[in-house]
């Protein structure tokens, strides 16, 4: 006879994914991690490399496909190598998720639970992600070097559903659709962390890393600063402030 169900913890792993994480997944967050895991609407996260941002919105998301109605979960990366490795890291939670409704279809791209629920892992082109639709919860992974062209794509995804929009990535270049909606986009929750922000990284491994890389790479690996490519002649300030965008528009 299985025990009973204890209906007011249950209530709260549903409301609170950090708390379920804890409890079920057995996983010890940090405090940002939370944060990001709890909140609730669209989302930016710049965070380092080897940060756990990766994790930590997989983590997010099998607490969605488990706990939300009809959950349509897409997530998007630059490559499919990219996208299958995002998604093995929610397979190995939803392993680890004891009383998860069962899979009925689960492949290296694909999970959908006997609930309907469904999590499907796809390059992030607009040529591959437009098919999808009705989706809760849409994640674009290294958000950075992503195509521009999946913003177009990607809203009309969400019309119907007022899902949630996750973009994580580090940073890359002054350039693209994650960099402007970090300047300059509404709406987000914006999480930043650098690699001295991250207790797991070490300040040994970092002055290794500095020496090595140089001062220019190694702020934009470990502490998300945005770099001009070094084959710029002038820097992206500079060309924006010698555009004008106060002119009459042609007839």
């Amino acid at each position: 006879m299985p025990p009973p169900i204890d209906i007011g913890q249950a209530l709260a792993h549903a409301i609170d994914g950090a708390l379920w994480a804890r409890d079920v997944l057995q996983i010890q967050l940090d405090d940002w991690q939370a944060d990001v895991i709890r909140a609730i609407g669209a989302q930016l996260l710049l965070v380092t490399r080897q940060g756990g941002k990766s994790n930590t919105v997989a983590i997010k998301a099998l607490h969605h496909l488990l706990h939300r109605p009809n959950a349509m979960i897409v997530a998007a990366s630059p490559s499919e190598d990219q996208s299958r490795e995002l998604f093995r890291k929610l397979t190995n939670f939803y392993d680890r998720a004891d009383g998860a409704p069962r899979a009925v279809v689960r492949n290296t791209t694909e999970l959908e639970l006997e609930t309907g629920a469904r999590c499907c892992a796809v390059p992030g082109s607009e040529k591959t992600i437009r098919s999808k639709s009705a989706v809760t919860l849409l994640i674009i992974d290294e958000a950075a070097r992503i195509e521009d062209s999946l913003i177009a794509a990607v809203s009309p995804m969400l019309a119907t559903t007022d899902g949630d929009l996750i973009a994580l990535t580090s940073a890359f270049g002054k350039r693209g659709w994650f960099y402007d909606q970090w300047r300059n986009g509404d709406g987000y929750t914006r999480t930043k962390k650098t690699a001295y922000d991250i207790p797991r990284i070490s300040n040994e491994f970092l002055e290794k890393e500095k020496n090595r890389l140089g001062p220019l790479m190694f702020a934009q690996e470990y502490l998300c600063e945005f770099i001009d490519p070094g084959a710029s002649a002038f820097s992206s300030e500079l060309i924006d402030a010698c555009l004008s965008r106060e002119f009459e528009m042609f007839p």
